[in-house]
């Protein structure tokens, strides 16, 4: 009993410490990803930026929901600078049917999205990255050279409820941090959402 209990312990914080976001400092992994309108959208293009700023979102989570219209406004405030904004859908269609690949598209122009809205269709870039929910934010820095390294995990701001009482805005802060040529601080919040699914 006590032999099997350990086991548990150990399976149990084995599984938390494989649900942790990817370290800041760490090197970004690429992907190369299906977009909304058909092409294909590669960490890579964006070897021109400052940084890119990349969630993890989907369409039916009230806390993306919440979020959305902030997250377009970072990308509209901070493209233009260098810093765009990349969403990745990574939930599983079948257990989550509102969000099928017709069901992104159909949210994206509703919303008027600004920025890419990429399919996450075999579920290896979120565990790549460590997300485990939505919205969820990577911010990376380019270095050149095709290395992107994360210097923000985290949540949007300090409000998801109501955006008029944010105090400490988390992401924009990060960002311009970034182009400031600062550490973000804090470089690390808790993302506030709903747990991507995962096919079984």
């Amino acid at each position: 009993m006590k032999r099997i209990l350990i086991l548990s312990v150990l399976v149990l914080g084995a599984l938390s410490l494989s649900a942790q976001p990817i370290a800041v400092g760490s090197v970004a992994p690429d992907f190369s990803l299906k977009n909304i309108d058909g092409t294909t959208v590669s960490l890579s293009d964006y070897a021109s930026e400052k940084g890119v700023m990349v969630i993890f979102s989907c369409n039916p989570c009230p806390y993306v929901q919440a979020y959305e219209d902030r997250m377009i406004a970072l990308h509209n405030e901070f493209a233009p600078q260098g810093v765009p904004v990349v969403l990745i859908n990574s939930n599983d269609p079948v257990q989550q049917p509102a969000d099928s690949f017709d069901e992104m598209k159909k949210r994206a122009a509703d919303k008027g999205y600004p920025f890419p809205y990429l399919v996450d269709e075999g579920q290896t870039v979120y565990p790549a990255y460590g997300a485990t929910r939505t919205p969820e934010i990577f911010l990376l820095k380019n270095e050149g050279e095709g290395r992107f390294v994360v210097v923000y995990t985290g949540t949007v701001d300090d409000n998801y409820q109501d955006a008029a009482a944010v105090t400490v805005p988390y992401a924009a802060n990060a960002i311009r941090a970034l182009l400031s040529g600062n550490t973000p601080d804090p470089a690390t919040t808790v993302a506030i959402g709903c747990g991507i699914k995962a096919k079984k």
